[in-house]
């Protein structure tokens, strides 16, 4: 480093030296002002020299050099900003990164009806996450999620290897997020609005939703892409409830049932983004088995998305719809309850809008107001020969307010107003702290 100062310096020292043998220096004698540097000459030489200090101080400190990734780019690859931790190293070698949350729940202690029996105040670590990567070259790297939920169960969020055939096409196998809805690839704390995710994607979309395959996903232009193949939901696992039992989370997978999952994103301007994914596959997996006969138990689900995210404002709105063929045979095979059955469709979905009220001034702290309306049925339309579970029907009104001192950190707090057709529904407060590096 020093060698290449001196060899900077030394063609300015050997002109001065040429120009002037045998005399001072005189202001007024053209051949001193010709040899005296400019100020563009000296600018740059400046700017050289900090850019090598730079380099000394961050070969001093360990810090790996950074690619940039913008946030269209990190999107399109389907990744939350901490995730994305491999895909901004400049050269090879390991990345860490990871998020964290915990949760307080207080219910009323009357439901809807007037109903007493709340359940008790919860104060629960939901989560303890580290990303770890690998980048081997310019074109091969594996990135994995590691989660500790609830303080003491260890699972894998997601595992693959990623081939980058080019800047808009990329290989990808592994343990994957399916590419549905605005939560389940984007889930960190600081990322989304609200204490507890929105119901729509934890029961027709059952975040974090994740199964082992393989796929593409890449962008041209405006449009952003994914397309995989995994194995399929396990349909024993499906309820009253919805989806979310069916999940099998690459533990062991069935794979008698494969299924195809694909998302498409217009992003017209940076900050907004609209939508639509899709999931279709067997959830049978052999196991649900009614007089004999396996059951293929065809599953559908179709969802469109838009968010905006501009002059301080976010707004979203989700719509889902999941639809079960076989749904009355698939509960008859898994003796479910007359009043209880897995639907024939379901839906639901939300709106959400917040707004940034220190955005106008020159900080990055942020503190966000927001409201979220939502409506879930899980039993929208069920099979022949069943009860609707009514309770399954239900409202959720969500205030509440977000404080980010830093962007890495947050704290979120909202009430939850929230009815059902069934009559059992009970208010709750909520209040998550969060944080990602």
């Amino acid at each position: 480093m020093v060698c290449l100062l001196i060899l900077l310096a030394v063609p300015a020292a050997a002109q001065r030296t040429a120009a002037e043998p045998d005399r001072g220096p005189d202001a007024d004698d053209p051949t001193v002002q010709a040899a005296t540097p400019d100020s563009a000459q000296l600018e740059e030489l400046r700017r050289r020299v900090d850019v090598l200090a730079a380099e000394l101080e961050q070969l001093r400190s360990g810090e790996t050099p950074q690619r940039t990734l913008t946030d269209e780019r990190r999107r399109s690859l389907g990744l939350a900003p901490s995730a994305a931790a491999t895909y901004r190293r400049a050269s090879e070698g390991v990345s860490f990164a990871g998020y964290g949350e915990m949760l307080l729940e207080n219910f009323d202690g009357e439901n809807e009806a007037g109903a007493s029996g709340a359940p008790t105040t919860r104060l629960d670590f939901l989560r303890a996450v580290l990303y770890a990567g690998y980048r081997f070259d310019d074109r091969f790297l594996v990135n994995s999620e590691i989660e500790i939920e609830h303080g003491n169960e260890i699972f894998v969020e997601f595992a693959y290897v990623d081939y980058l055939a080019s800047e808009h096409l990329t290989v990808r196998g592994g343990l994957l997020l399916l590419p549905l809805g605005l939560v389940n690839e984007f889930h960190e704390p600081n990322v989304f609005l609200g204490a507890r995710r929105p119901e729509t994607e934890q029961r027709i979309l059952p975040s974090t939703w994740r199964e082992n395959g393989a796929g593409i996903l890449g962008s041209a232009g405006m449009l952003n892409y994914r397309a995989y193949v995994t194995n399929g939901l396990n349909g024993a696992g499906f309820s009253s409830a919805g989806l979310r039992g069916g999940r099998q989370r690459g533990i062991q997978a069935r794979a008698a049932n494969l299924a195809f999952s694909g998302r498409v994103d217009l992003t017209p301007i940076p900050g907004i983004v609209g939508g639509v994914g899709l999931y279709h596959g067997g959830s049978g997996q052999e196991q649900v088995v009614l007089d004999g006969a396996r059951l293929y138990v065809d599953t559908r689900v179709i969802e469109v998305h838009g968010q905006a995210q501009v002059r301080g404002f976010d707004l979203r709105a989700l719509f889902a719809q999941a639809s079960v063929d076989q749904a009355g045979q698939a509960s008859r095979a898994l003796r479910l309850p007359a009043g209880s059955p897995i639907a024939e469709a379901m839906q639901g979905g939300y709106v959400q809008a917040g707004f940034n009220v220190l955005s106008q001034f020159n900080t990055q702290r942020a503190l966000t107001p927001y409201v979220r309306y939502e409506h879930v049925d899980t039993q929208h339309r069920i099979p022949a020969g069943f009860v609707r579970d009514r309770s399954r029907d239900g409202l959720f009104t969500t205030l509440g307010v977000e404080l980010k001192p830093i962007p890495n950190v947050v704290l979120k707090t909202d009430y939850q107003w929230i009815t059902n057709e069934g009559g059992t529904g009970r208010n709750q407060l909520n209040i998550n702290l969060g944080y990602a590096f």
